[in-house]
């Protein structure tokens, strides 16, 4: 079973929205999400907006790196933060470049969800 990691900043959106889409719609891959400065909780305009699509975020927590050390990903996606990321090997990373929508209306965090879920979903596909 492959495993894909999903990384950004504080994985309190980007990433908990992605891991959260591709672990409902995958059979054959795992997802798993971190941040490189995890935030205390997942923004709750996050969890709002992923209620709308039948997913709860409610009691999830951000996570770092640590947790996952021991697990070899196949996959590793960062959302736009290659920068302060930390180094992945480039034959396995793909950067998205999807922004960041903290601090922003409802809307945009909509908009970012639903970019996130049309990435995924072709990620899946070429998956096979």
């Amino acid at each position: 079973m492959k495993k894909i990691l999903f990384i950004c900043v504080e994985n309190a959106c980007r990433s908990q929205v992605a891991e959260a889409f591709f672990n409902k719609y995958s059979k054959d891959a795992r997802a798993y999400s971190a941040g490189s400065k995890p935030a205390k909780e997942i923004d709750p305009k996050t969890v709002e907006v992923m209620k709308e699509k039948g997913i709860d975020l409610h009691g999830k927590k951000p996570s770092g790196f640590q947790p996952l050390q021991s697990k070899a990903f196949d996959i590793i996606i960062t959302m736009g933060c290659k920068d302060s990321c930390p180094i992945t090997p480039k034959e396995k990373t793909i950067d998205w470049r999807i922004e960041n929508p903290k601090g922003r209306p409802i809307e945009k965090y909509r908009e970012i969800r639903d970019e996130i879920e049309r990435k995924v979903s072709q990620l899946i596909e070429n998956l096979g």
